[in-house]
């Protein structure tokens, strides 16, 4: 199980919201480059980067620190926020962006997903307030449940979905260990949890989900880090098997 240290961009600095709402944010950091760069020597597997601006408007207005921080470290970086085009997404990976997670778009124009999926790496963000999937960072509603979307995505030839509980994100409350094992149990694809995190025993908790043998293929946490709750070196060790 991998550890995906999280650094959400909005106006080019490392930030974390509250539940997902723009107007409860808080700044962690001016140099999202230097805390990459940080994660990656700590021996984390993957590093998890969300453009907020994107995500809200669909305008690529991180793409230049996303490929810089692309370009500082060696361990694949995974991007989600506005990536609602071929177009978008095909600037990330020639930045040198491993895998891309799209949200919005997946529930408004899933052709988009299958699409790209036939030669690149792409994640479905499934984001959710009581069990149904909101898009347009996080600001609407889609009418539809996390395991309907999942579902409907099985066959698609993604390589994970990234599940994000949004009453969640930002509390260090715990994860949804209920809906991540429901979605788990769904759907062959691999799973992401994210959102809740607060201790290396939400981790333990988390590591230890499983469903007819297959286990979590990783986890999202942002806030937990930032906020010292929860050292990396420490995190990556426990989910690499560790104590």
């Amino acid at each position: 199980m991998d550890l995906f240290p999280a650094i959400d961009l909005r106006g080019g600095r490392c930030v974390r919201l509250h539940q997902g709402d723009y107007a409860k944010e808080t700044v962690y950091g001016d140099d999202p480059v230097a805390q990459a760069v940080a994660f990656a020597e700590a021996g984390v597997g993957w590093i998890h980067v969300v453009d907020l601006d994107a995500a809200r408007t669909g305008v690529p207005e991180n793409h230049g620190t996303i490929a810089a921080i692309a370009e500082a470290v060696a361990v694949p970086v995974q991007t989600g926020g506005g990536i609602r085009s071929i177009e978008a997404a095909s600037i990330l990976f020639e930045a040198g962006v491993e895998r891309v997670v799209i949200g919005t778009a997946a529930l408004k124009n899933p052709d988009l997903v299958r699409t790209l999926a036939r030669d690149h790496r792409v994640a479905v963000g499934l984001d959710a307030r009581s069990g149904e999937v909101a898009t347009d960072g996080w600001l609407v509603g889609s009418g539809r449940t996390v395991l309907d979307v999942a579902r409907s995505f099985a066959d698609a030839g993604v390589d994970a979905f990234v599940v994000t509980d949004i009453s969640r994100d930002g509390t260090l409350e715990g994860p949804d260990i209920v809906g991540l094992t429901d979605v788990l149990g769904a759907t062959p694809v691999d799973v992401i949890a994210s959102g809740g995190v607060g201790t290396l025993d939400d981790l333990r908790d988390l590591a230890a989900v499983e469903v007819d043998g297959r286990r979590l293929a990783g986890v999202i946490t942002g806030k937990a880090v930032y906020e010292r709750q929860v050292d990396v070196a420490d995190a990556v060790a426990l989910l690499r098997g560790g104590s």
